[in-house]
């Protein structure tokens, strides 16, 4: 005997697909507030900076302090930097300010002519939010960093000579 049902569905119904939504990486343990970190990659490579916090998004905010060895607020990938055990003083740090949307750039408008020979290449501007984002922080680190030899060490570039692996190192 069958059993009778008494709704069928006249069309296939549709289910959304389970969309993955990603969330920002764990940070890594060695990387708290303060820390001295080596940026790998970019173009501020080899350069020492302090890290302020980690965004939404997971990339860390560091800074240099530009002051020091001309590296900006900027957002970096934990992935890229190596952490060392120096550490800075970020008290008085204003952080709830920077967040992904501070590094977000304005979109140029598209324009249909083509100047593919043309030695005018559109200038970067920087915005006057993030100069007093820049100043705020920097101002307020430098007080902290009171110490010459920490000012050296930052502004110290980071390079390995043959025969010398980092994992055997202790920074």
């Amino acid at each position: 005997m069958v059993k009778k049902y008494d709704w069928y569905p006249a069309d296939d119904v549709k289910t959304p697909f389970n969309r993955h939504t990603p969330r920002a990486p764990k940070i890594r343990k060695s990387i708290a507030p303060g820390q001295v970190l080596i940026l790998l990659s970019g173009r501020f490579r080899g350069k020492r900076v302090v890290f302020l916090k980690q965004l939404k998004s997971g990339l860390l905010c560091v800074t240099g302090p530009y002051k020091i060895n001309g590296v900006p607020v900027k957002r970096v990938n934990q992935v890229y930097t190596m952490t060392t055990s120096a550490k800075v003083d970020i008290k008085g740090v204003k952080l709830d300010d920077i967040s992904d949307e501070t590094f977000k750039k304005e979109h140029a408008k598209k324009t249909r002519t083509h100047k593919f020979f043309s030695s005018e290449a559109p200038a970067k501007k920087l915005t006057d939010q993030r100069k007093k984002l820049q100043k705020e922080v920097d101002t307020v680190l430098m007080k902290n960093i009171n110490d010459d030899m920490m000012k050296k060490y930052l502004n110290a570039r980071f390079t390995l000579t043959n025969h010398q692996a980092p994992h055997a190192m202790k920074f």
